[in-house]
């Protein structure tokens, strides 16, 4: 399972980890790292 570590919420953690699970062909998970304000390598994780 894809988590982050805290200091984020668990509610923003769930949005961020659903949204890159459900990206379309071609969205990266720097894109969506970049979009949430987080450290690609922390969704990685």
């Amino acid at each position: 399972m894809c988590t982050i570590p805290a200091p984020y919420p668990q509610e923003f953690r769930e949005d961020v980890v659903r949204v890159a699970r459900s990206r379309e062909d071609g969205i990266t998970i720097a894109q969506i790292a970049k979009d949430f304000g987080v450290h690609e390598m922390t969704l990685h994780k």
